[in-house]
């Protein structure tokens, strides 16, 4: 079962970069004169929109080479020439303690500050394209942290990751002179920096979230997954077959309405395992249980099933309110802080259509930038062969968040 990563979208930018070199190599006139083209049109945006922004968009495609550890073209090497340094952090917070990862531009330590939230992985703030992306980041002169949040690591979305990611931005904001601070969150992890940017007691703390790949209903999301349909706000419906991933990870946070109690841990494991898609612990765990456990493990991981479908749309049931807790549907009207907003057109995890729906709840002045990207799936490369104008759009949506990660006010 292919699981998908965390913050993949990154590395595969870099491979469409590497694709660029390729292409310069091959026809070195042309480049010359593309390269020539586009120093004026730089000078142009300078004249426009000023010199801070122009750095930002090349500081965007630098970040995209340094995570897909690619050497950096020489005439872009000063926009990321920070050495970084990192430290592991213990946070001690309102609500709990987490582990942390600061990544700090050693000739900027004062810089301004940015919370990366990871998705749903196993490997938390040490999943390998996180960390790279962070370092890449910090490389440009900001600082990054990456808090752990423990239920978003073991495939659970609740309400205490909306308090981490809060008092996580919180505690950047005093450790940084009493500076907000922009927080990104990938996956679902987006749609709870969201709720966590609209409660009052954060609010002064997080100057913009920036949301890839997040949903506006949970509800919404789970039925996805056994109807391949959800709505558009214009009346629409998107129609795109899910991926198992999605179901697998309700039955994971929900296992207690599918196998009895006395079943539990022993089934848990072999689920975990499969979800890790580490295939010697799922054996082996798998080789433990009893014949009963052995056949609601299979009957779980076989996610097409009829029978399974029927079980998870009882669960499901059973847990609407629960769900429209950690759901940005209907909370967002007191929003107050910037949002930017990125979605892939092939997202099998989390479809497209949520993104459009959360565009619709935003309040309209705080709504800086939207995406659906046909570039990428959910935050990976989708096989649609990009066009220009298509990596154009995504690399200005990515400057457009450091930019406002170097801003002041964030907008």
């Amino acid at each position: 079962m292919p699981q998908p990563k965390s913050i993949s979208l990154l590395p595969s930018l870099a491979r469409i970069l590497r694709m660029r070199r390729d292409a310069i190599a091959t026809h070195p006139r042309r480049y010359r004169m593309t390269l020539l083209a586009l120093l004026v049109i730089l000078l142009t945006v300078d004249a426009v929109v000023g010199w801070p922004y122009v750095v930002a968009r090349l500081q965007s495609v630098a970040v995209l080479d340094l995570v897909a550890n690619r050497r950096v073209p020489k005439v872009l090497g000063w926009v990321v020439s920070d050495p970084v340094t990192q430290e592991v952090l213990t946070l001690r917070l309102p609500n709990e303690t987490l582990q942390a990862r600061l990544y700090s531009p050693v000739n900027h330590p004062d810089a301004p500050a940015v919370v990366v939230v990871h998705g749903m992985h196993y490997l938390g703030m040490n999943e390998p394209r996180l960390a790279a992306f962070a370092s890449a980041m910090a490389s440009c002169g900001l600082r990054v942290l990456t808090p752990e949040l423990p239920d978003i690591k073991d495939y659970h979305v609740g309400p205490n990751s909306i308090a981490a990611i809060g008092d996580a931005a919180a505690w950047m904001d005093q450790h940084s002179g009493g500076r907000p601070v922009g927080v990104m969150g990938l996956s679902f992890s987006g749609s709870l920096a969201l709720l966590a940017a609209s409660e009052p007691r954060y609010r002064p703390d997080i100057k913009f979230v920036a949301a890839a790949g997040s949903e506006d209903s949970m509800a919404r999301v789970a039925n996805y997954y056994l109807t391949a349909k959800d709505l558009r706000p214009n009346g629409t419906t998107e129609v795109l077959p899910p991926h198992e991933y999605g179901s697998l990870v309700l039955e994971y946070e929900n296992l207690q309405d599918f196998v009895p109690a006395g079943d539990l841990e022993a089934v848990r494991l072999a689920l975990r395992d499969h979800l890790y898609e580490d295939s010697t612990a799922e054996r082996a765990a798998m080789a433990k249980l009893t014949p009963r456990q052995s056949a609601a493990a299979k009957q779980l991981m076989d996610t097409t099933s009829p029978i399974t479908r029927r079980m998870i749309a009882r669960s499901d049931a059973l847990h609407l309110a629960a769900m429209a807790s950690v759901s940005p549907e209907g909370h967002m009207a007191r929003l107050a802080t910037p949002v930017y907003l990125l979605a892939g057109e092939a997202d099998n995890i989390i479809p497209s259509a949520e993104t459009e729906r959360l565009e619709s709840q935003i309040p309209a002045h705080e709504l800086k930038a939207v995406l659906i990207s046909p570039v990428i799936s959910h935050l990976n490369m989708n096989s649609k062969a990009p066009t220009f104008a298509d990596k154009w759009r995504l690399a200005h949506f990515f400057a457009m968040i450091l930019h406002a990660a170097e801003t002041q006010n964030g907008k």
